[in-house]
This record gives structure tokens, C-alpha cells and sequence, in this order.
């Protein structure tokens, strides 16, 4: 049997290198799995990352991304200053 750049011709090496690389590649998926989870988790957010907006703010946001029209947006304003 011709053997292979000094191999002994056994199953044992071959077996150690692919578990080896399996467990590494898993280490790198995993690392990165994790750093991008941390980075997501620092991000802020709106409202819920405790900006504490004032109540005039809030309106006037939401109006600047066009979730609420000119209308909606000074009934709201005069809600708040008439409430306070």
C-alpha cells in the first residue's frame, strides 16, 4: 500500500484534523455570533433606551418621520399645553 508523505497510513490523524477544524471554525462562528449580539445590544434605541424626551418632543418627532400629518401634530401640541 503506498503511503502518503510520511503518513502512517492510519485513520487517527485525519479524524483529529477535522474534529480540530470543526471546533475552530465553530469558535470563530460563535466569537462573531456574539461580538455583532453585543454590538446590537449597545445600540440605542427610541424611547424604551430611557432618552428621557419631553412631551413636546415626542409629537414633533414623530412628525419629522412623517408618522403623523401637520394636523395631527398641532392638535397633539395643543393637547399638551392646554393639559398643563
Amino acid at each position: 500500500m503506498m503511503m502518503w508523505y510520511g503518513s502512517n497510513g492510519g485513520w487517527g490523524g485525519w479524524l483529529l484534523m477535522t474534529i480540530a477544524m470543526v471546533l475552530f471554525w465553530a469558535l470563530i462562528i460563535t466569537a462573531v455570533v456574539l461580538i455583532v449580539r453585543y454590538l446590537i445590544s449597545q445600540r440605542p434605541t427610541d424611547i424604551s433606551a430611557g432618552s428621557a424626551l419631553r412631551p413636546e418632543e415626542v409629537p414633533a418627532d414623530r412628525y419629522a418621520r412623517g408618522e403623523i400629518d401637520d394636523d395631527e401634530y398641532q392638535r397633539r401640541l395643543a393637547l399638551l399645553h392646554q393639559n398643563r
